[in-house]
């Protein structure tokens, strides 16, 4: 007759090993594949609304009419379904969440990156092997991050902004853009937001596991005009204030 089998001890190996795993989601997010996956489609979301936000804001040029109905229409939009404003809250909860997994993704993936690095040899060599643009993105992340906050303050609190009137968009814009200063913020932080979403754009298909070497064409190029036509967009209206185009 075989001997009784005794019950597992709490905090023993073999108890650990049938410890309740976190949720897949969880689990997925914490190898480095998932951090790759969870950068790669929040980056996407950010790019999406990047575009969208420029498009937007180039009804500048057709004047304070236009801009300013735009305006409107974004604080009515989805109504009766949602309350006034109520859009503009769900976009803005979602972009905060996109921007925390993005960040959050990062920082995690360099830490790991440098757990992984043991060897100081090993460290320099795949710093100078790195391209320009990748070795950069942490700083014109932050520069991002510091412009976002900024231009929160600037356009949609009027924190920072003396001449902030509220639901006046195009005056807010025109004013706030002659102040030399407030331009050179917008066009330099522009540039660095330039050579993020170049890097990301590019990075975006390799993170999401379409590297074929037979795509490297496109992906840069893709990456190049999506980089440009961003700068292009949001540089011109502080430019095209201060040259007197719009007034």
């Amino acid at each position: 007759m075989a001997a009784p089998t005794e019950p597992k001890k709490p905090g023993t190996a073999e108890s650990k090993g049938s410890a309740r795993q976190a949720p897949l989601p969880v689990e997925l997010y914490r190898s480095s594949i998932g951090k790759k996956v969870a950068m790669a489609v929040s980056g996407a979301f950010l790019m999406f609304y990047v575009l969208m936000h420029m498009i937007g804001n180039l009804k500048l040029y057709l004047g304070p009419e236009h801009m300013d109905e735009y305006a409107e229409w974004l604080t009515v939009f989805g109504a009766p379904a949602v309350p006034e404003y109520g859009f503009l809250w769900i976009m803005r909860v979602a972009l905060l969440a996109a921007f925390l997994i993005h960040i959050h993704a990062a920082w995690s993936l360099t830490m790991m990156n440098r757990r992984a690095r043991i060897q100081g040899y090993e460290q320099k060599r795949d710093y100078i092997a790195a391209d320009y643009a990748s070795r950069t993105m942490r700083w014109t992340g932050v520069i991002v991050l510091l412009f976002v906050v900024y231009h929160i303050l600037h356009f949609t609190t009027g924190t920072v902004h003396p001449d902030f009137v509220r639901h006046a968009v195009y005056d807010n814009v025109v004013l706030g853009f002659q102040k030399p200063l407030n331009s050179v913020i917008y066009i330099v932080a522009n540039l660095a937001l330039g050579a993020h979403l170049y890097h990301g754009a590019y990075s975006l298909f390799r993170s999401l596991g379409a590297s074929n070497p037979r795509f490297e064409a496109g992906r840069r190029a893709f990456a190049t005009v999506f980089a440009l036509a961003i700068v292009i967009g949001n540089v011109s209206f502080p430019v095209a204030v201060l040259t007197g185009i719009i007034d």
